[in-house]
């Protein structure tokens, strides 16, 4: 009976014999740093897969987005660095150590508990390497969810609001500020505002547990199906959006949002 670990093991044997002499030039020449976008590439396929709720597509995409660890062991083995089964055994035991209620025999008694053990750990962990609280957040992430990690950690040492008609009260108070920046024509401190109010608005998402960035993904996808029914409508009748006046276009963008509702 063929097994998981068949199947693995079967994907790693695949990608020595594509990276070895005789195998695809392609696989051959990428790197570390070559892989980076493909990476992000299937990352966002796979989410975009779970927004489709196609349950075949996930299953290819996530096959995808797996080739990559694979990918960058079979590299770093080659350099001698570590090897998948190396990458395995470090997070397995690291499931197991920051898993005591599960494994242990301590006791855990929510969710909320769960994740201020898990921090502790970590910055046990870490030791010295990590003396700020804000430690630990990859520099890379994108900006909505790089401000959401950060409010997170302040938030669990304490530098919170307390009622969520503070939060939405500091946004306000950025949005004035931003105004006031606009009224001054003066474009650094616009900007400096506009990230101002922008944090605060991540900030008021995460304190009602909104995820930013999958609310502006969603809105992005709103936007794209709303205009796309736009275009359509008057390509149906021989017109390109060049042709239409804003208000046939806005009636247009009326008529899409009341279609969704309908839905």
């Amino acid at each position: 009976m063929t097994t998981h670990c068949d199947h693995f093991n079967q994907i790693i044997s695949i990608m020595h014999r594509l990276r070895s002499p005789g195998g695809c030039p392609w696989d051959a020449e990428q790197t570390h740093e070559s892989l980076k976008r493909y990476l992000l590439e299937e990352s966002y396929e796979v989410l975009e897969a779970i927004d489709n709720g196609s349950d075949e597509l996930l299953k290819e995409e996530l096959g995808d987005l797996l080739l990559q660890p694979v990918f960058h062991a079979a590299i770093a083995e080659e350099r001698g660095a570590f090897t998948m089964d190396d990458i395995l055994t470090t997070l397995a035991d690291k499931l197991i150590r920051r898993h005591p209620h599960v494994f242990g025999d301590q006791e855990i008694k929510d969710s909320e508990a769960q994740i201020a053990n898990w921090e502790k750990i970590k910055k046990a962990e870490k030791g010295d390497e990590r003396r700020s609280a804000l430690s630990g957040i990859p520099p890379h992430l994108p900006a909505l969810m790089k401000a959401q990690k950060i409010t997170e950690k302040a938030s669990r040492v304490g530098f919170d609001w307390e009622h969520v008609d503070q939060v939405m009260a500091k946004v306000i108070e950025e949005l004035h500020e931003f105004e006031e920046a606009m009224a001054q024509g003066r474009q650094d401190r616009m900007e400096a505002e506009l990230g101002d109010l922008l944090f605060a608005i991540v900030n008021l998402g995460r304190f009602l547990s909104l995820d930013p960035e999958e609310a502006l993904r969603k809105t992005i996808a709103r936007f794209q199906n709303r205009f796309s029914h736009i275009e359509d409508r008057l390509h149906a009748t021989g017109r390109h959006l060049q042709d239409a006046s804003l208000d046939e276009m806005e009636a247009l963008w009326v008529e899409a949002k009341a279609r969704e509702n309908t839905q």
